[in-house]
């Protein structure tokens, strides 16, 4: 008689994780610690001052409502605070997302001349240099687990867009952080990697001038079909990096944009051209 198959454990059976960013169920962030819940994983979300709320009621919609710490990346008490909290709970962390992003009014819409030094500075700050901070943050609580994997949630701007402006020169920045954190953590089993999305109907994307023209080029563009109401492909890739699935990857900027990035020109125009 042959014996009965073990059932596998989920994708991320035990990990636990840190997801920043979650606002509303939309977010890319909400759907990852959704899709983490559901492959076993523990999970804590962060928040910061008004909007904290949004975060608060998001969690209530999840299967398993977590908790929610409060965390101004760029203020060290709350990163201290967050770190304090987690080792209490847990001891160790396995993997985190950072979904966290800002710039200036006056540092997109096509006022990339004027912007001034320290908008161009807050961009950077909270866009890119925060995944370090996030990365040395939770270092003690991730060499404690071994090690582990950090991701960030990335738009790819090798070119340069229009209205993206300095967030976009940030979100260079970010890939290149993610490229030096991997070098420098992985010592300590340590994966950092980054994913690239298609511009999808967040909160996030609804505050950046002319998101429309993204949108518009993403359907000319792109082979593969893309919903902008549907975050669910991105969060599976975090979800993917955030396990044990990928052991030897790391550095990596992966791209899930319906092939976006891989075609150079227009589909509709050129097909027809041919």
């Amino acid at each position: 008689m042959s014996r009965p198959k073990e059932e596998e454990p989920s994708l991320l059976h035990g990990k636990r994780l840190v997801i920043t960013g979650v606002l509303t169920d939309a977010s890319i962030a909400w759907h990852t610690a959704r899709i983490a819940q559901e492959h076993g994983a523990e999970i804590v979300l962060t928040g910061f001052g008004r909007a904290i709320r949004l975060t608060e009621r998001s969690a209530k919609r999840l299967p398993d409502p977590p908790p929610v710490v409060e965390l101004d990346i760029n203020d060290p008490e709350h990163m201290a605070n967050l770190v304090a909290d987690l080792e209490e709970r847990w001891g160790a962390v396995d993997g985190a997302l950072h979904a966290i992003a800002y710039a200036p009014e006056d540092a997109l819409g096509g006022n990339f001349l004027d912007t001034p030094a320290e908008s161009a500075a807050t961009a950077f700050l909270t866009s890119a240099f925060s995944y370090k901070t996030l990365a040395t943050g939770l270092l003690p609580l991730m060499r404690a687990a071994g090690g582990g994997s950090l991701v960030a949630l990335d738009f790819d701007n090798s070119t340069a867009w229009p209205a993206y402006d300095w967030m976009g020169v940030s979100k260079s920045a970010l890939q290149s952080v993610t490229r030096y954190l991997a070098r420098y953590l992985g010592d300590d089993g340590i994966r950092v990697n980054a994913v690239a999305a298609g511009p999808l109907a967040t909160v996030a994307a609804k505050s950046i001038p002319g998101i429309e023209e993204f949108v518009d080029a993403w359907h000319q563009r792109a082979p593969l079909p893309w919903d902008i109401h549907d975050p669910d492909p991105v969060a599976r890739m975090v979800c993917v990096l955030l396990s044990d699935w990928m052991p030897a990857t790391t550095g990596e900027i992966i791209h899930v944009d319906g092939g976006f990035h891989a075609i150079s020109l227009d589909r509709r125009t050129s097909d027809e051209d041919a």
